[in-house]
């Protein structure tokens, strides 16, 4: 199979459907529950130097994306990971994090924040396996993060080295 990254403008007309999709899959998981304070997006966020959006494509085909954006001086926040609804549990989604964590640490930063939503179980697994240090209780039902005080996002970390890299590869 011929797969490669991609480096992509978040605009895009090739992603534009898929970002839909994304924003679809969350809809349906979470209705209108982060609708409330959604943050407005700005395309130079995605852009290099400082943040990037990939795709991993295989003949072709937009099959994996992802994406990170500055947090911090020394913090990328990576964003849209999504994977064709086909290709799942087949470690794509690993593999585009493992690509961003390398652009990352290219790039200066020395560390990776991110968000996921407490419906997503299958992205706690991932960003678990890939080393990530989450910032909440494991032992608290996941549904509980969208009482107050909590605002339903399910935060982790990671710091990145070249040793970092190595070991998730």
């Amino acid at each position: 199979m011929n797969e490669h990254f991609r480096v992509l403008s978040p605009e895009a007309p090739e992603l534009q459907p898929i970002i839909s999709g994304l924003f679809g899959e969350y809809a349906a998981r979470y209705g209108d529950f982060f609708s409330r304070d959604a943050e407005v997006e700005l395309t130079e966020w995605y852009l290099p130097p400082q943040g990037i959006f990939i795709v991993l494509e295989r003949e072709g085909e937009i099959i994996a994306t992802g994406a990170y954006k500055p947090y911090d001086p020394q913090t990328a926040e990576i964003k849209r990971i999504w994977t064709k609804s086909t290709l799942r549990k087949q470690g794509l989604a690993g593999r585009v994090v493992r690509e961003l964590e390398r652009f990352a640490l290219h790039a200066g930063y020395s560390r990776i924040y991110l968000t996921t939503g407490f419906r997503q179980p299958e992205a706690v697994r991932l960003y678990l396996s890939e080393g990530y240090e989450p910032q909440f209780s494991l032992e608290i039902d996941p549904e509980t993060y969208s009482q107050p005080p909590y605002d339903g996002r399910l935060r982790f970390t990671k710091i990145l080295s070249l040793e970092s890299l190595s070991k998730t590869a």
